[in-house]
Order: structure tokens, then sequence, then C-alpha cells
């Protein structure tokens, strides 16, 4: 079957097959959402089946948690499990340094919370999202709908006093309204083209009335797994 897969899905199979020596059992996981994420999931419940693994799942969005459901992985909330053991999701940009760009696909509110509440985070990505410095993806960032254009203006202006080298930003929109996260709030794409300081522009970016949370990962992944499109993966990280 594996040879049948695009070198894109193989690398991606590879990372959450990697993955997923991270996880033993009785352990309670952070189930993340995107593409490579799903292979995570899928390959979880097929180790869960031939192996007998036994652990239980918090998803990070809707579609993580359908699937998951779908798939038979036994499911609780973050209250519920309290503290998690590990977190396996993507990441649209990562540096050297492990900091992230979550967000392209409107979960990272949940992602976030569900990542800090992780004894570990693994990221499971491809090459294409390994940069020198973070930008080159916009940067999403959560704001509540009151006000939205006022919040986006003081983003800008916070903008202005941070090495970026753009601060183009744009309200993101679904087919025909704007686009909505499983927490009712909308997602400010930030178009910076390069951050300079990513921590300093998440702790500037936070305070700010009306921001939610923003896409910025630091200091939260453990290790970054890259899939390789000829199905081999890497491990950047302490340890590895």
């Amino acid at each position: 079957m594996t040879d049948r897969l695009p070198p894109a899905e193989l690398g991606k199979r590879a990372a959450a097959l990697r993955a997923l020596e991270f996880v033993e059992d009785g352990m309670k996981l952070g189930l993340g959402t995107g593409s490579t994420a799903k292979w995570f999931v899928e390959l979880l419940a097929e180790r869960m089946e031939t192996e007998g693994l036994r652990v239980t799942g918090v998803p990070t969005s809707t579609r993580t948690r359908d699937l998951a459901a779908a798939l038979g992985i036994p499911l609780t909330s973050l209250d519920e499990a309290g503290a998690l053991d590990l977190t396996v999701d993507g990441a649209d940009e990562f540096d050297g340094d492990l900091n992230l760009i979550k967000g392209g696909g409107g979960a990272l509110l949940q992602e976030k919370i569900v990542a800090t509440a992780s004894a570990q985070m693994v990221v499971i990505t491809d090459p294409s999202k390994e940069v020198a410095a973070l930008g080159g993806f916009p940067l999403p960032v959560e704001v509540v709908r009151f006000g939205s254009g006022t919040t986006m203006r003081l983003i800008g202006e916070e903008l202005a006093r941070h090495d970026v080298a753009s601060r183009a930003m744009t309200l993101r929109h679904g087919e025909d309204a704007p686009y909505l996260s499983d927490e009712g709030h909308y997602i400010v794409d930030l178009d910076l083209s390069r951050i300079g300081n990513p921590p300093a522009l998440n702790a500037a970016l936070n305070p700010i009335p009306g921001v939610v949370e923003t896409g910025l990962f630091c200091g939260i992944a453990s290790a970054v797994v890259v899939g390789e499109p000829g199905g081999t993966a890497r491990v950047i990280g302490p340890g590895a």
C-alpha cells in the first residue's frame, strides 16, 4: 500500500510512524490536527488494535475528535485527563530553536492549550517546514469577534515595534463569511515574511485586549520528527 503513496504522503507517514516510538502503554496523549497528525491518529489506532496498546486521547479539534472516535481510540477531555504525557502534532514552520508557527488549520488555541498541558510535545512534519527564520508562513492570531477591527489596529501598532520584514494582515475568511475557530473566534493572518525574535513577538501580542492566542509556539516543542519523501524520518531535538 505504501508504495502507492505520493512522496509527500510517504514522508508524512514516516514521521507519524517514528513519533509512535515515543508512545508508551497507559499514556494520556494530546492528538494534534492537520494532515500529518491525521496519519499519526490512524497509525496509533492500528497499533492499538494489533499490539493491544492502551492510551487515552485528548483531541485538539472537532476534526481530530471525530476521526479518533471513528477509529475506536478512547477519548476524554483535557479537564478530565489533567496533565498529559505527550502531545503529537504538526507545524506550519519550525526553526533551529524548535520555535513553531501553528494554526494554518485554525486549531491553534486548543493545540496550544493541550501542548502546554503535556510533559512533551513531539512535532511531526516534512522538510519544507524547516526554515532559518519563522515568518514565511502567515502567523495566525486568534481574536475575539467584538472589536476585531480595533484589535487588528493594535496588532499593527505592536508589529511596528518588532523585527519583522512585513506587517500585512488579513482577516481569515471561509466560503462566504469570516472563518470561525472551534471556540467561535476570528483568526487574523499576519504576513510578516520574517520574524526576528519569535518569543518576544509572542510575548508582546498576547496581552493586547482582544487577542486570545497566537500561533507562535516558543519553548513548547521537545522534538521535531521530519519525514522525508523517500519514507525515512529524522529526529531533531535533545537526545536525537
